[in-house]
């Protein structure tokens, strides 16, 4: 019989072989019953059943083992100490959560993105053809809405006929480079909308659609048009929007932006950068000694637009450090981004494999973002502790 430290030291490295084949999540339900791991040293009868009561940080064997709003996961990237899976969060705080609910205006939230939001990682082919592209996620749409994700990254092309969700090149679509047609993920989005009538979600489109009136046509057609922001009811000039209260109760819930200047006039489909600001994407935009704008965008200071988009992800997305990407590298970056705004906090934070971190990750640079717009707070979801970086607004 194996002594009691033997025991754990070989299943503890069956976990991190384990682990690995699942990039980094921790073996399911159906691999572990849910025990904790500790060190040789812990006393054997403290190696229990977590039972759904393992909080923020708790080793874990799965996720089961893990409080609400976690789950089991381990980030190897972050160093030896990443080799441990433990209960990592996985869900935003609601805004029912807020201090100030849903009373401010809208350009005074801060929403998570998942940049190529349909770019998951074992998509089947829908095109016939095996997908041979990056992959920026790992959930459904649907399960990325339900989880917190306020904000899609959308790159839309024309292809057979139709629409579809492309991951491509020099604005072609190809058979290889082709997801599925985007009223697949527009479905998936009303849905959500029609189960949750308190929440508002951002489509930020990558346009390369030129048939005629061909995004008002997919949406007309996914029944999202009753949800619709109409662009005569967005603020110009960086005027303050009309406050989250206000918007859900007129059920302007979804909110579409293309990046074609031209759809604005012709489609009703509001051009993005009249709205916002955004900083580059890629490595170039993960320097946290900078926060350059993006080709195309506006400067970040620019006080005319009222949204700010902040992309922290990649050039080739990394599902290996992307926990680490989206631990302390992205919370610096917060603070480097508020100053080359014009000191104002951003209110979409873009990332790959949103769930992925060390612990808190994107959930905890929401929380702080929230913090700070609703109070001067550090963590919206702690006892307001001032920051030495806040300033009032009316």
């Amino acid at each position: 019989m194996l002594a009691p430290s033997t025991m754990v030291r070989r299943t503890a490295l069956l976990l991190v072989f384990l682990t690995f084949f699942n990039n980094g999540h921790a073996a399911s339900d159906e691999d572990f019953s849910n025990l904790a791991i500790l060190s040789p040293t812990d006393n054997p009868d403290n190696m229990l059943k977590l039972r759904g009561e393992g909080g923020l940080g708790t080793p874990c064997f799965s996720d089961s083992a893990c409080a609400s709003g976690l789950y089991c996961f381990a980030c190897p990237a972050a160093g030896a100490s990443g080799f441990q899976p433990k209960c990592t969060r996985c869900r935003i705080t609601p805004t029912s959560a807020f201090p100030k609910n849903t009373s401010l205006p809208f350009n005074k939230y801060a929403w998570l993105t998942t940049h190529n939001s349909f770019a998951i990682f074992g998509s089947p082919s829908e095109s016939g053809v095996p997908i041979i592209t990056f992959f920026n996620q790992e959930d459904s749409v649907l399960e990325q809405l339900n989880n917190g994700v306020r904000g899609l990254m959308l790159d839309m092309y024309d292809f057979r006929n139709d629409i579809w969700l492309c991951h491509s090149f020099r604005g072609v679509c190809y058979d290889f480079t082709a997801f599925r047609p985007a009223s697949k993920t527009l479905a998936e989005i009303k849905t959500f909308l029609d189960s949750n009538p308190t929440e508002v979600i951002t489509i930020f489109i990558e346009d390369y659609v030129t048939s005629p009136n061909g995004l008002t046509s997919l949406f007309s057609k996914a029944g999202l048009m009753k949800y619709w922001m109409p662009v005569a009811a967005m603020p110009s000039y960086g005027r303050l929007w009309p406050t989250l209260q206000t918007m859900i109760q007129r059920n302007h819930r979804l909110l579409v932006f293309t990046q074609n200047s031209t759809k604005e006039a012709t489609e009703g489909v509001a051009f993005q950068w009249r709205y916002t600001t955004e900083n580059q994407y890629g490595d170039d935009g993960m320097n946290n000694s900078s926060c350059l704008k993006r080709g195309g965008s506006p400067a970040m200071s620019d006080m005319s637009r009222s949204l700010i988009v902040q992309n922290y992800f990649p050039s080739n997305p990394n599902p290996i450090n992307a926990c680490k990407h989206n631990s302390d590298g992205l919370f610096k970056m917060l603070s480097t981004c508020y100053a080359a705004s014009g000191n104002r906090w951003s209110n979409y934070i873009a990332v790959d494999f949103y769930k992925r971190s060390t612990g808190g990750g994107a959930f905890r640079a929401l929380d702080r973002l929230n913090g700070q717009m609703e109070c001067g707070c550090e963590d919206v979801t702690k006892t307001c502790t001032v920051s030495h970086v806040w300033r009032t607004f009316v």
